[in-house]
């Protein structure tokens, strides 16, 4: 009778499991998405199918099955697996599992896979507590993490580590696993015979951003929100299942610098939609309005230039003026800044003069100040000659005076032919002519 009882008890803590713990794969072959690791002759796969596991990390978004293929590595290997959360464990925790990995591999040469997830958690004692017995095969590590491991981990971890990077799951993946979970009566809603129209279940597996637990999770609240007046999973019921959703985006992290990075880089462009597109995702995380402001000033001067000088000026009062209004409204005024950014003529021919400049300042020869150039106006600099045959430019009626201002020959500034710099191109070319 015990047994009887035991899987019943088995059967409803299994019942009460959400759907999405319900319906994690028990095997590879269960398992969807990240095929560019995963897929047939890929590296991952052969490791696992050969249960030679070293060091690796999985790094990703939420709900992209980090946590699932390690269960499911649990559920195939043949050496002892354990299982932390980096969130909840401590020094002295983590030490007694790696002297217990060390007393079994010592008694009977029994391998151990220690399964860390969340693995950003641990601070930089606790990774080095770790690293010896990852680094001598005591142990080899399999972690999980959504923060990107080259931001968050000791370069001595990731050394000894292969990383693997988790991709959003597709739509079509996302959508293969919400029909099987209708049609699964072990672990899905199989029992509950409901009926779901294809425009509802599209909208589930599009909505949750390659979310596979996010998918899940609407699709099990639209199942037990069905009414005898309401019996089928329509598009409306589907649409009234699903939370407002959390945009992905550590402020702390590499989400920062890539949309920041995707921001500047369609600005410089000349793609006014997809800024805003970013401009949109950086405001709806809560990115410090500041932050993005200070990126268009830069961008103002480093890619707009003398190419339309105005951008400056409006980029400048764009970010005072957000400083001073904040959200929501300064959402308008970085729009219009965005906007005339990505679509003004571009050069970054100062940009460029400037970083040449300081080149040669700090690798070349010092350049000595002409002595027509220097300083006049202190008692005895005409006995030593400064100031003589320095010729004022607002002598001549053209406001031009042709004289050596350097020394030697150099050119930094090479203006574009492009906005006003075009302008400043032919009349830097007539001066130049004139020397």
């Amino acid at each position: 009778m015990a047994g009887l009882f035991d899987k019943l008890e088995e059967r409803n803590r299994q019942q009460a499991q959400p759907l999405a713990v319900r319906m994690r794969p028990r095997s590879l072959e269960e398992f969807v998405g990240q095929r560019h690791v995963l897929g047939e002759g890929k590296l991952l796969r052969r490791m696992l199918q050969a249960d030679r596991i070293g060091s690796m990390i999985f790094y990703g978004p939420p709900g992209t099955g980090k946590t699932t293929l390690g269960q499911v590595l649990a559920n195939q290997t043949q050496a002892k697996f354990v299982v932390l959360n980096a969130a909840s464990v401590g020094v002295k925790e983590l030490r007694g599992e790696l002297d217990q990995a060390r007393d079994r591999l010592a008694a009977s040469g029994e391998k151990t896979i220690l399964f860390v997830d969340e693995l950003h958690h641990f601070n930089r004692t606790q990774q080095d507590v770790l690293l010896p017995d990852v680094e001598r095969g005591v142990v080899s590590l399999i972690a999980a993490t959504t923060a990107n491991p080259f931001f968050s981990l000791a370069s001595a971890l990731i050394s000894r580590s292969q990383v693997f990077e988790f991709q959003s799951i597709d739509q079509a993946d996302i959508l293969q696993l919400l029909r099987r979970a209708l049609s699964d009566s072990e672990r899905g809603l199989g029992k509950l015979r409901i009926q779901a129209t294809d425009e509802a279940l599209e909208f589930l597996s599009n909505v949750c951003d390659g979310d596979a637990r996010r998918a899940l999770t609407a699709l099990e609240i639209a199942a037990h929100s069905l009414t005898e007046e309401q019996p089928d999973l329509d598009l409306g019921v589907a649409e009234e299942s699903v939370q407002k959703k959390a945009v992905v985006y550590d402020r702390q992290g590499d989400q920062h610098y890539d949309v920041a990075s995707a921001f500047i880089k369609s600005m410089r462009g000349s793609d006014p939609d997809a800024a805003l597109y970013w401009l949109a995702r950086m405001l709806v995380a809560g990115e410090d309005p500041r932050f993005i402001a200070r990126r268009i000033v830069i961008l103002a001067a480093e890619d707009v230039g003398n190419a339309d000088p105005q951008a400056l000026v409006l980029a400048q009062a764009a970010a005072a003026a957000t400083d001073r209004v904040g959200m929501p409204e300064c959402r308008i005024i970085l729009a219009q800044a965005v906007t005339y950014l990505a679509t003004a003529p571009k050069s970054n021919a100062a940009y460029k003069a400037i970083d040449a400049a300081i080149d040669d300042v700090e690798n070349d020869r010092v350049i000595p100040v002409p002595k027509h150039l220097r300083d006049s106006h202190y008692k005895g600099a005409e006995s030593l000659g400064h100031g003589e045959g320095y010729q004022y430019a607002h002598s001549s009626s053209t406001g031009y005076v042709e004289q050596d201002y350097l020394g030697v020959e150099k050119r930094y500034y090479e203006p574009v032919d492009r906005g006003h710099e075009a302008t400043i191109r032919q009349r830097l070319a007539e001066l130049r002519t004139e020397d």
